[in-house]
């Protein structure tokens, strides 16, 4: 009994967003995480090496493709995409410190979020969008007839 008590604290005050991984410290439980805790979303053992995946996946697919590098949508996801391999080849087998680091979620909940942008990524090419947005230097400027110099 006390034994169960002992555990039923430890794991009131080691479940965390890294849900149950820290339970290793207690006697029987063993050192793997068992749950994320999401509805859904299964634990991966491999998440770290399927985010790196993932991101130089889209890293590749960007480069391939025609989209001008100074795009803004392009500029963004490859800031996000390099920044989150280069944190998971700094920490390949710490699961827990690459969710500390990137701060989105859980390392199973960055694969579902690199798998999301290649939707897309793919959608973003095949329309073509950065056509259809104007710049700071393409757009023209209108008066405000309400807005007077004395406003400003």
């Amino acid at each position: 009994m006390i034994g169960r008590l002992a555990l039923s604290a430890t794991s009131r005050t080691l479940c965390t967003s890294t849900t149950i991984r820290a339970l290793s410290a207690v006697p029987g439980v063993g050192v793997a995480k068992t749950s994320t805790g999401l509805v859904g979303l299964a634990v991966d053992p491999e998440a770290v090496s399927k985010i790196v995946e993932l991101n130089q996946s889209l890293l590749d697919k960007m480069g391939a493709s025609d989209m001008p590098e100074s795009v803004q949508y392009r500029i963004n996801v490859s800031k996000i995409a390099n920044f989150r391999i280069n944190v998971c080849k700094e920490y390949p087998n710490d699961p827990e410190k690459v969710e500390e680091l990137i701060q989105c979620g859980q390392v199973e909940e960055l694969v579902e979020q690199a798998k999301d942008e290649h939707i897309v990524l793919d959608m973003y090419l095949e329309k073509r969008y950065w056509e259809l947005v104007n710049t700071a230097e393409d757009a023209e400027l209108e008066e405000d007839p309400e807005f007077s110099e004395t406003d400003k």
